[in-house]
């Protein structure tokens, strides 16, 4: 009974409840609208008279407009439209900083006016030229009001614009308007006109390219119209300082190259325009677009006469070929020595001739080879150690500092007293490479060059790198070198001749001499019986002669890499044939050789099972990516031979391939690609997954959102991943920061020292080493002194500490390793290999660096250069000039001429720059010849407008 009784109960509430809440939101309507309407009552209470009249005025010539009566004649119709709306709209949109009166007005009345058109447009009836321009006056003003008004989706604005031009369009010469039609609308304006043409462009490309009819072919894009407007729209960018939104707005609707035909590019805009193109380029996907705003920028800075900075994009193409078209267009001495420094420090191995001067005022070819041969480098980097007061050689203990070491209060004492010989040959190993990169290019020591004494102390191995390190020691001065090297080459002992055979090989690093000693020295050993002598005369050659490619070079270790083992030792073969194949790849570095490629991967598809099973065969399948540096899809049909070979080696060479192919170029979809093989947990037969994390690095370390992404990624892999990939990751930490020791980076990678794994501690500390390189940072340099204490009695992990302590003293500091330079828009290809030598050799580092394979540490020499700025005068004396040195700051699409630098200290040339600073000069009195690019050895002329009076008074 009670259950009978609540159910109307129940029904009841419900329809009260619903009711109520209906009542409450009647209520709410009508609060809101009368809450609308008082505040538009108070709106127009606290207009101004001015305001008011204006909101009249434009109300009473939109009733005019829509009055259709035929009383109502069409001038009059046409005088309300002109006169009063298009007047009052283009002189509030010239400026738009808020919403402008006139626009506000007019909302209301925007579907009233939009009908208006509507009718217009299905007229039957022939129009007379007036209601044409009635029609298409009416649409321009409909356009400004649907950027606010209209729907974005359907891009209201766009349609009402081009139904506008096609009316222009139709009448006849002497009544279609005089005036810009777009740029008078405002800024604005143009700026919501141009992103409604890029979408409406690809809408157009798309339904072209994928028909409705399914059977029918695909139809030619009439884009025409659209055109029309954007080769109005870019001149009136250009001209209103927008530089950055015409280039976006022809590279949407695939028209780039209409930049060249442009007359508003001149003196005062074409750098921020290359520069935007250039910076923009990176972040293309596809290859052919990246190729087509490299080459805009290139013609640009040619039409400008800019032919520094036109060469430095055809280096960044790797567009070798352009070089003499540059040389020939350029008619100026001085500009012509500023190219051939840049030739040099890009090692690029190009000789001058004399139809590249014809015609030049005081060019000597002779003088301009020696420039781009690096002949004068050593000349130039002594000077420059002798004004900063570093030319007393240092010893290794200077670096060790072991009695800092020794006085901490936690430390460890050696017991007995002889701790320190714990590995004495491996000690007195460590000591010389200390020995050799800190005094690197100096020319002298006191191991080396004072007597045979160090010598002796080593065996073997020891002494073959201790005479390699006079190679390092007498860096760039070939003549000198030549001469305390000789008496090595004719030792009894091959271990010694086998040094001084690298020796020539590292002395003639990036140096072009008339003699060319280093081929005309190593060919005999490289063509003969020794194995050591072999492998000494392979890795000379190839640091000697990295990215030349020469073909004699070619022609001498083609053999070696094609050897077979037969009989013989399987391991010696193979040992030879890596390292011919590696030194191979970096004397063609980046050069896509098909002789070369076909002859590396013809030998790993013959290698039997044991040979691929060798330490080394990873050296040979890293020749083969150097050979394809940096030069993206050209690399796919080697990828695909190198899938046929049935061994593991297989996944580490295709990786490894494709990663130094995708090197520098912050490729996404290859980053995804990297990570994905990351995603597979192996505790085994994971080498393609180390080289897969290094990869990671080497894509995203030409810009910096990709670094710091990449950064991130590498936090989550040492959480989540297998040992094999955590072993990895030090290296490729390092790679984003080579000579660059960000502090974030340095504080990770020493955290990483102390793992317990020693394989990703000796790495870490290898990492460390290389993100320090020739900084002297006090801060790694405590920590690695730390480490040498906490690793006192492990072999293996106190000649990691060694290496790296002394790669952080490099050159006593004077030299850096970082691939980058010309203000980090040029990749050095034989400085990215020298490094990608050291990190592929610390994936295996017991067999490697940490076995006999350790003067493999000596293709770091194709990386050193020095990180100095010197102002020299055109006969190549040194000007010392202000310079202020900074951080540098990206200032890509800003107005106007921001600042380059922030942080900055003012010096007195010559300076050090560090990775990530940069310089400008600070005085006017002075131009430099390499545009703004201050880096290395730069040419300075007098400033012809410079008054001394004006900046003083200034």
């Amino acid at each position: 009974k009670e259950d009978i009784i609540m159910a109307p109960k129940d029904k009841e509430a419900v329809t009260l409840t619903a009711e109520t809440k209906k009542g409450e939101d009647d209520e709410k309507k009508k609060t809101n609208n009368n809450k609308k309407a008082k505040e538009a009552a108070a709106a127009e209470e606290t207009m101004s008279e001015e305001d008011m009249a204006l909101k009249e005025r434009l109300e009473t010539s939109v009733e005019i407009l829509l009055d259709t009566d035929e009383s109502t004649k069409l001038e009059i119709r046409q005088k309300a439209l002109d006169d009063v709306i298009v007047s009052e709209l283009r002189s509030a949109t010239a400026s738009m900083t808020s919403v402008p009166k006139p626009l506000k007005f007019l909302r209301p009345h925007y579907a009233s006016l939009q009908k208006l058109h509507q009718t217009l447009m299905k007229q039957t009836t022939e129009l007379t030229n007036e209601q044409k321009i009635f029609r298409a006056r009416l649409a321009d003003v409909l356009a400004v009001l649907a950027m606010t008004m209209g729907n974005s989706d359907e891009r209201e604005s766009l349609h009402f614009k081009l139904n506008a031009l096609s009316d222009y369009k139709s009448l006849p010469s002497t009544q279609q308007p005089d005036e810009d039609n777009l740029g008078t609308w405002g800024h604005e304006f143009v700026r919501s006109l141009a992103g409604e043409i890029g979408v409406e462009f690809a809408e157009r490309q798309l339904e072209a390219a994928a028909p409705e009819d399914e059977t029918a072919p695909a139809q030619a894009t009439n884009v025409d119209d659209l055109l029309e407007m954007v080769h109005t729209i870019v001149p009136f960018h250009i001209a209103h300082n927008a530089e950055a939104e015409a280039v976006d707005l022809l590279i949407e609707v695939q028209q780039l190259k209409t930049l060249l035909t442009l007359d508003t590019i001149d003196q005062g805009n074409y750098e921020r325009i290359c520069l935007y193109l250039c910076k923009t380029a990176d972040y293309m996907s596809d290859p052919e677009d990246l190729q087509e705003m490299l080459e805009t920028a290139y013609e640009l800075f040619k039409k400008q006469e800019q032919h520094y900075d036109a060469l430095r994009v055809a280096l960044r193409m790797n567009n070798t070929d352009a070089i003499p078209d540059i040389f020939r267009a350029c008619k100026d001495e001085l500009v012509l020595k500023q190219m051939c420094l840049l030739l040099g420090r890009h090692r690029v191995n190009y000789e001058v001739d004399d139809e590249d001067v014809e015609g030049v005022e005081g060019a000597d070819t002779d003088e301009l080879n020696e420039l781009v041969g690096n002949e004068k480098l050593s000349d130039q980097f002594l000077k420059l150690a002798q004004d900063l007061d570093v030319m007393d050689p240092k010893t290794p203990e200077d670096i060790y500092k072991s009695h800092l070491a020794e006085t901490g209060g936690f430390s460890r004492r050696r017991e007995g007293g002889g701790g320190s010989n714990v590995d004495s040959a491996r000690a007195n190993l460590a000591s010389t490479y200390v020995n050799a990169f800190v005094n690197c290019g100096f020319g002298t020591d006191k191991l080396m060059t004072t007597d045979e004494e160090w010598l002796h102390r080593n065996k073997d191995h020891g002494m073959m790198a201790a005479t390699a390190s006079l190679g390092s020691i007498l860096l760039w001065n070939v003549d000198e070198g030549l001469t305390q090297i000789d008496k090595y080459l004719y030792s009894e002992k091959d271990y010694v001749k086998a040094g001084a055979i690298m020796a020539v090989g590292i002395l003639s690093s990036g140096v072009r001499n008339d003699a060319d000693p280093a081929i005309a020295l190593l060919t005999e050993h490289i063509e003969g019986d020794v194995h050591i002598l072999k492998c000494a005369a392979a890795t000379g050659l190839g640091i000697a002669y990295a990215g030349t490619a020469r073909e004699d070079v070619m022609d001498l270790l083609t053999p070696t890499i094609e050897q077979q083992s037969g009989g013989g030792d399987a391991a010696t073969t193979m040992m030879q044939v890596s390292l011919a194949g590696l030194a191979l790849g970096l004397v063609y570095c980046g050069k896509c050789d098909d002789i070369v490629g076909g002859t590396i991967v013809q030998r790993l598809m013959e290698a039997t099972e044991e040979e691929l099973n060798h330490s080394h065969a990873r050296y040979l399948c890293l020749g083969l990516g150097l050979l394809f540096l940096n030069q993206q899809e050209k690399a796919d049909a080697m990828i695909e031979a190198l899938r046929t070979i049935e061994h593991k080696i297989s996944k580490y060479a295709v990786i490894l391939l494709e990663t130094c192919a995708y090197a520098g170029s912050g490729n996404v979809l290859k980053v995804q690609e990297m990570l994905h093989h990351c995603a597979e947990h192996l505790t085994e037969d994971a080498e393609h997954q180390m080289a897969a994390v290094i990869g990671l690095g080497l894509i995203t370390l030409s810009e910096d959102v990709g670094s710091e992404m990449a950064l991130r990624t590498f936090d989550h892999l040492l959480h989540y991943c297998e040992l094999p990939i955590k072993r990895a990751v030090p290296l490729s930490m390092a790679v984003l920061h080579i000579s660059n020791p960000d502090f974030s980076v340095v504080d990770q990678l020493s955290r990483l020292t102390h793992d317990p794994d020693a394989e990703i501690s000796q790495n870490a500390i290898l990492g460390l080493g290389l993100v320090s390189a020739g900084t002297n940072n006090a801060r790694v340099a405590g920590l690695l002194r730390q480490l040498s204490e906490f690793y006192s009695k492990e072999a293996g992990h106190i000649f990691c500490v060694r290496i790296a302590q002394g790669l952080l003293h490099m050159g006593k500091g004077l030299l850096g390793l970082n691939p980058f330079h010309s203000d980090r828009m040029l990749l050095q290809g034989p400085a990215l290999g020298g490094v990608l030598v050291l990190l592929h050799s610390c994936l295996d580092l017991k067999s490697t660096i940490l076995d006999k394979s350790h003067y493999l540490l000596y293709y770091l020499t194709c990386a050193m250069n020095p990180r100095m700025l010197i102002t020299v005068k055109p006969d190549m004396e040194w000007r010392p000039v202000t310079v202020r040195v900074g951080l540098a700051v990206e200032t890509v699409g800003q107005a106007g001429k921001p600042k380059r630098i922030t942080g900055f200290q003012t010096h007195q040339t010559p300076v050090l720059l560090g990775a990530k600073e940069r310089a400008e000069l600070g005085t006017e009195e002075v131009l430099a010849l390499s545009s703004s690019v201050l880096e290395g050895l730069v040419i300075l002329k007098d400033n012809p407008d410079y008054n001394p009076d004006e900046s003083m008074n200034a």
